[in-house]
């Protein structure tokens, strides 16, 4: 799979055999933190939800290339900010992954950055509960296989695709289907119940942390 700057993608991906892939409350924030460390440095999130078995991002490309040292940093101090919210000034050391052995001088894209982050929250889960291998899906129509499905501004002849341009009513369905998910499914009554979400963001009453609500405005037209 392959992700291209100034394009609007709907991103997606479920656990292996649909099986859940968060399991409580601060699973769900700590995959909200490696949304933050390893998507934004390349892209606007639009919108996203988080499903007890998948989820959903509407993402705006700004990057798809940048140099893996900026990443490596901007990753350790979102890291140091999490523990420091999590455990208080109590650890110590820089956090570090595996992938900052590779070359600091070479350039990372989006789409490995997305496989460390999926990569990275599986280990952790697996820690946390004593297992071993894939969380999430494997066999998907994406070409690097950990992306089930995405939408872009271009077909494959080259043409150009309107469905996801600014103001269209493709994308602005886009955003409420992810929003509604967890309606929809039958997980809450209204979509402003469901927590894990940018539902509450756009509705005024969180304060956008992940998502940049004013540019999803500005595209949407809403």
């Amino acid at each position: 799979m392959n992700l291209y700057a100034n394009q609007l993608y709907h991103v997606y991906n479920q656990g292996n055999n649909r099986r859940p892939i968060f399991f409580s409350d601060e699973n769900y924030q700590y995959f909200l933190w490696k949304m933050k460390m390893y998507i934004t440095p390349f892209a606007d999130i639009i919108s996203y939800c988080l499903m007890p078995n998948h989820f959903h991002w509407l993402i705006y490309i700004n990057r798809d290339l940048i140099e893996r040292k900026s990443l490596r940093l901007y990753v350790n101090s979102i890291e140091r900010q999490r523990r420091e919210i999590k455990f208080g000034n109590v650890f110590s050391g820089i956090y570090t992954d595996r992938w900052e052995k590779s070359n600091d001088h070479s350039k990372i894209s989006i789409n490995e950055a997305i496989g460390i982050l999926l990569r990275s929250y599986t280990r952790a889960i697996n820690k946390e509960n004593g297992w071993t291998g894939s969380l999430f899906r494997a066999k998907c129509k994406s070409k690097n296989g950990w992306i089930d499905q995405f939408v872009t501004l271009k077909k494959s002849n080259g043409k150009t695709d309107f469905r996801f341009t600014t103001g269209n009513d493709y994308a602005y369905a886009c955003f409420h289907y992810i929003h509604d998910n967890p309606m929809v499914s039958g997980l809450v009554r209204e979509t402003l119940e469901w927590k894990y979400s940018s539902a509450r963001a756009y509705a005024g009453l969180e304060t956008p942390d992940v998502c940049n609500v004013e540019m999803g405005r500005k595209i949407l037209g809403i």
